[in-house]
């Protein structure tokens, strides 16, 4: 007799999931399903608005990745209205998008995800001095001192003979399944609390080209902040916005401060942890079909030839052959509800594309607390999302297997070298531990490749070049009537685009298509799965469902933000508040 396992919420995630798994007799899972249980709106409250506003609204989409989808959405618009960008603000984005994936992919590791794997508690067992030989093994980070873990440890053990745990409470801890030795717990929870500071640090550059982090500022056109070969600019003591040599030599320090934690602690920890785990390279994969939209182009965003993560789709595990992607084809790019609690007017089995895209609210499940979701009908705020009709995965999996099979040097150089070092194949990388370790992988493309796109800014403002925004697009009496376009990205959790459709200067319609949409979307009219709900159907079995530690590290390595995913109303749909700009 099947069992139901309910995890609502998944934790140490951003916005609310809830997780449903039936298990067999053994204690395999034999179904999954993935619901977000939050609604939001920020779609519906774009139309009708300039479109050349839309950046500071749906950039609120989500309070983590605090930038991507406000870049998408100036793409946006700038491909609607085909206007392109200076190269100088184009290596402004990359670096601002590289900092986001360096950041992002660095807190998850440690804050959301780590903990699944380690056990605090434990680490009140360790030798510090022990703990410290082992990282002086790993890497030449100059903190791995005795005296450093041995302050770690009072810091943990006062949080625990105080009997509140504070950010490290409600863990499985004492599970069977947490296989570090003490000394390796001891190690990863000391870089666990050097990375909440270490990030203080380099947010920093999002400020110095955006004026702020969370959420910078953006400019449809370009970059916001322009270059000055004043000194008294950003960082200079005048108070003024512009870019000059002192900003750009903080953005450079930052760069570094950025590629030394990677190779040093981030890399060596995900090594470390990883050969403990090494079941955990063999399950959770699910789909075998992976998609890039690309990014960080050189050369403009509509020169895919120039991008460093390549666009394309990879099926059934076949790096042989790249799919080319069209992100205006209505045949390849849908969305389905039929499990959505969402109506389309043509009905709830139609596929639509997302320029023809809509947001009909339309909640038919039970009323909260229920104890289970109604899997037969709707069952999530989340949309179904496919390519050509494929469930699809997206990610720094998808990335790397892209970068890997489109021959990029040092992608198969830095997975060949980590693989052989754990003694595995590169069919490994199709799991749980994989997309975790291909996280960790592309975080060190990017940090070593933030420093050349910074190199690049630096050499044209030095040979005069110092522009940072096409002033054309700001007239608004030489845009077509009727015009529409995507503006696409990979966000660190994924492809990610927002479609816009423009009419008479404002806003007809906007749908945003997310990662977490393609991973934790439900199953769309055929009965395909989603990558969540596939890769937990992917040989696990539950030590003790009570606490089903199993599930959190499958779908914590994807990295959820349901936030993002899901489309403000009340049950009856009516608006509950209104949004005015001055």
């Amino acid at each position: 007799m099947s069992k139901r396992i309910v995890v609502d919420p998944i934790t140490r995630i951003e916005g609310h999931l809830r997780i449903e798994a039936e298990t067999d007799p053994s204690g395999n899972i034999s179904q999954a399903y993935s619901s977000g249980t939050m609604v939001r709106g920020i779609e519906i409250i774009l139309r009708g608005r300039d479109p050349r506003d839309a950046w500071a609204f749906a950039q609120r989409i989500c309070g983590v990745c605090t930038l991507v989808h406000g870049m998408a959405s100036v793409r946006s618009v700038e491909d609607a209205l085909n206007y392109e960008i200076p190269i100088n603000a184009q290596l402004i984005r990359n670096l601002m998008i590289g900092a986001q994936y360096v950041h992002d992919h660095v807190m998850h590791f440690y804050h959301l995800h780590a903990l699944d794997w380690v056990d605090v508690v434990s680490c009140l067992k360790a030798d510090p001095k022990v703990a410290s030989e082992i990282a002086q093994s790993l890497s030449s980070w100059s903190k791995s001192s005795p005296g450093y873990f041995a302050d770690t440890q009072t810091r943990i053990k006062e949080f625990v003979e105080s009997g509140q745990l504070g950010i490290f409470a409600n863990g499985y801890w004492g599970h069977p399944d947490y296989r570090l030795p003490p000394e390796v717990n001891l190690i990863a929870v000391a870089h666990y609390l050097e990375a909440l500071a270490w990030q203080r640090d380099v947010v920093k550059l999002h400020a110095i080209f955006g004026g702020k982090n969370p959420h910078p500022n953006f400019l449809v056109g370009g970059a916001p902040s322009p270059i000055s070969i004043d000194p008294g600019g950003i960082g200079g003591g005048s108070g003024s916005t512009a870019l000059n040599v002192v900003g750009l030599q903080q953005v450079r320090d930052i760069i570094l401060s950025m590629q030394q934690f990677v190779d040093q602690v981030y890399v060596p920890d995900t090594i470390a942890i990883a050969g403990f785990y090494k079941d955990w390279f063999e399950r959770g994969e699910g789909l075998g079909n992976f998609m890039t939209f690309g990014d960080f182009p050189m050369q403009g965003i509509n020169d895919p030839d120039s991008f460093l993560i390549p666009r394309g789709v990879i099926l059934d595990r076949d790096l042989s052959t790249i799919h080319p992607v069209d992100l205006n084809d209505p045949d390849q790019v849908q969305e389905f509800v039929a499990h959505s609690w969402y109506d389309y007017e043509g009905g709830k089995e139609l596929g639509l594309h997302p320029y023809a895209g809509e947001t009909q609210l339309n909640y038919t499940g039970p009323k909260p607390p229920y104890d289970q979701l109604d899997v037969d009908q709707s069952y999530s705020w989340l949309k179904a999302p496919r390519w050509r009709g494929k469930a699809v995965e997206v990610g720094p999996l998808a990335r790397v297997l892209m970068l890997y099979a489109s021959g990029h040097e040092p992608t198969r150089a830095l997975a060949d070298q980590t693989l052989s070092a754990l003694d595995l194949p590169l069919t490994a990388l199709y799991s749980t531990l994989g997309r975790t370790a291909a996280r960790t992988l592309e975080t060190k493309i990017i940090a070593d490749q933030m420093m050349s796109w910074w190199q690049q800014l630096v050499d044209n403002i030095k040979g005069g070049d110092r522009k940072v925004h096409n002033e054309a697009l700001w007239d608004p009496s030489t845009w077509p009537s009727e015009a529409k376009g995507v503006g696409f990205m990979e966000a660190p959790r994924g492809a990610l685009a927002h479609w816009i459709v423009i009419k008479d200067e404002k806003i007809d319609n906007y749908q945003a298509v997310v990662p977490s949409t393609w991973n934790a979307g439900p199953q769309d009219p055929t009965g395909q799965h989603g990558a969540y709900e596939a890769a937990l159907m992917d040989r696990h079995a539950l030590y003790d469902p009570q606490q089903p530690l199993e599930i959190l590290r499958t779908i914590h390595s994807f990295d959820p933000c349901i936030a993002c995913a899901v489309h403000v109303s009340d049950p009856e749909g009516k608006k509950l508040v209104e949004v005015k700009v001055r």
